[in-house]
Parts: structure tokens; C-alpha cells; sequence
């Protein structure tokens, strides 16, 4: 019984999030609209938890296995010496342009590509790309 309970506390706890985003990402797009008439609100689906029981049971053996997301800004190369003599204040310049969307990768893999948003004082990232299943068995080989 108790583990209902924290079951439906985590549920709420996280339905909760949801919606402190979704306030957010509207008070967010209501900004952009005010401050520049060229940018259009776009509408995303919702996301779903896709274990109902039409949902493929195969699947469902690898649905909770975590899997390591990250969002990488940009790389550059860098000889050993010019790294040792990195210190605090630093700048090192990334082969990105500022402005130009983040990859968002899974275990290393691109999935797709996005901007930053703050919301609550936290970072998160808006998917403005998301790639295709084709595309990324392309770039695999």
C-alpha cells in the first residue's frame, strides 16, 4: 500500500512540474510575442506516457532503464600545452556561432537540437529539431 502512495505522490509531485513548466513556457512565449511581432508561438503535443495497453509489451522491458542525456554547446581541439596553461578566466572558443541551436544527445548519440529556456531559475532546453530514426542510423555508419 505504501508504495501507491509514493507512487501517486511522485505522479503529483511530477504533474506538478508539468505544470510549472508549461506556465512558464507560456509566460515565456507571451514575452517573445511582445518584444518581437517576427517571432510565431508554436505548439507542441504533449507528451504521453506511452505504457497504456495498446502499447507494445516487448518494449516495455527497456522502458525504465536510464539512459545518459546531455547537451553539448560546441567542441574545439586543443593541443596538451595550450590545455596546461588554461586557468581560472580562461576563454576558450567553441566551433559554434552564438545563437546556433545545442545538440541533444543520447549516450553520445544526436537525437536533436535545441535553445536554452530558464524557467524557475533552472536551465532547461526547448526541442527546436528532433532527428529522425533514418537520419540517425545514417549518421551511425
Amino acid at each position: 500500500m505504501s508504495d501507491e502512495n509514493e507512487n501517486t505522490e511522485m505522479d503529483v509531485d511530477q504533474q506538478a512540474m508539468a505544470d510549472e513548466w508549461a506556465a512558464a513556457m507560456e509566460e515565456q512565449t507571451a514575452d517573445a510575442s511582445g518584444a518581437d511581432d517576427a517571432v510565431s508561438a508554436v505548439a507542441f503535443d504533449e507528451l504521453s506516457d506511452d505504457s497504456s495497453p495498446g502499447h507494445d509489451p516487448k518494449l516495455d522491458v527497456i522502458m525504465d532503464i536510464p539512459v545518459s542525456l546531455s547537451m553539448e554547446v560546441g567542441s574545439t581541439e586543443i593541443s596538451i600545452r595550450n590545455l596546461l596553461q588554461l586557468s581560472q578566466g580562461s576563454v576558450v572558443e567553441l566551433d559554434r556561432v552564438a545563437g546556433e541551436p545545442l545538440d541533444v544527445m543520447v549516450n553520445g548519440t544526436l537525437i536533436a537540437h535545441g535553445e536554452v529556456v530558464v524557467v524557475n531559475e533552472r536551465y532547461g532546453i526547448r526541442l527546436t529539431d528532433v532527428i529522425s530514426p533514418q537520419e540517425r542510423i545514417k549518421r551511425l555508419k
